[in-house]
C-alpha cells in the first residue's frame, strides 16, 4: 500500500513512520516536509498511481494542511474511494475537528503521536472497502 506522510516536523515524520512500519501498515511509505513538495509528486501521479493513504500535518508553515486539502479540490471526484486523508494534527481546536468535517476527503481526525490503535482502526476501514 502507498502512504504519504507531510508533516513538516521531523520527529513527527520519524514517529509516525516508524509506527506504520512497527504494524506492517504499508511497504511504501513516503514522507514530505512541506504540503507543496506533496503536491508537486502527487498530482502529476492522479491518472497512475496515487497513496491509498495520507496523513496530513495541518500547521505548516508555507501551505498548511487546509490550503492542501483546497488544492486537491479539483481532483476530489478522482481520488474519492481511492485515496483516504488522515489529519494527523497536535491542534486541540475543536474549530479543527469541525473544519474537518467539511472535506470529503477527510476520512479521520487522528491527534499526534499515531499509536497502535488508530492504525488497527484505519486497516480495518481500508479492509472493509476492498
Amino acid at each position: 500500500m502507498k502512504t504519504y506522510i507531510i508533516d513538516d516536523e521531523e520527529i513527527s515524520l520519524y514517529l509516525t513512520r516508524f509506527m506504520l512500519v512497527e504494524e506492517n501498515f504499508s511497504d511504501d511509505i513516503t514522507s514530505f516536509l512541506s504540503a507543496e513538495e506533496a503536491l508537486e509528486v502527487l498530482l502529476p501521479d492522479l491518472a497512475t498511481t496515487i497513496p491509498q493513504v495520507i496523513f496530513l500535518d495541518l500547521n505548516m508553515p508555507g501551505m498548511n494542511g487546509w490550503e492542501f486539502l483546497d488544492a486537491l479540490t479539483p481532483y476530489k471526484e478522482q481520488l474519492l474511494g481511492r485515496c483516504q486523508i488522515y489529519v494527523l494534527t497536535s491542534s486541540l481546536d475543536l474549530n479543527d475537528m469541525a473544519k474537518s468535517k467539511k472535506y470529503e476527503l477527510i476520512c479521520g481526525f487522528i491527534h499526534k503521536a499515531i499509536g497502535q490503535a488508530d492504525i488497527k482502526e484505519i486497516l480495518t476501514h481500508l479492509q472493509k472497502q476492498t
